[in-house]
């Protein structure tokens, strides 16, 4: 289980993080013990397996669709990480990390979109997502 699923959990409320570094966990081993008793654990590790996004693949989309779909609030990212090229800081660049449970939910979740139709559209071609806006934020009662 990587530190990204372990995370996952803290935000499910199923692990509590006693650790005080923000890079780092902490988890009493009672309460680990009985996570992994849990049946559907197998399930909600494949559910929070961190994708980068370069894996639009999953949706058969392009890059650029998936871009559009983060923008409009679609799928959304719960972290990132570092990702350096070479030993220089100056080199590094911030990936986000979705879950698998997020991106597999855009196709049922947005039924309105002509999911062949974008998947056939050629490189190079504009996204139909293009011309989408973000549905806007609700306001508080």
């Amino acid at each position: 289980m990587t530190a990204f699923v372990v995370r996952r959990f803290v935000d499910r409320g199923l692990l509590v993080d006693l650790s005080a570094i923000p890079d780092g966990t902490l988890h009493h081993p009672d309460q680990v013990a009985e996570v992994c008793r849990r049946e559907d654990l197998a399930h909600l590790v494949a559910a929070d397996t961190p994708l980068g996004p370069e894996q639009a693949a999953r949706l058969r989309v392009r890059r650029a669709d998936f871009d559009h779909m983060v923008r409009l609030g679609w799928v959304r990212s719960p972290q990132s990480i570092e990702a350096r090229f070479g030993t220089s800081r100056a080199r590094a660049v911030d990936v986000a990390l979705y879950t698998t449970a997020s991106v597999g939910a855009v196709i049922p979740t947005h039924s309105e979109v002509d999911w062949e139709h974008l998947r056939a559209v050629e490189k190079g071609r504009r996204s139909p997502l293009a011309s989408l806006r973000p549905a806007p934020a609700p306001t508080p009662a």
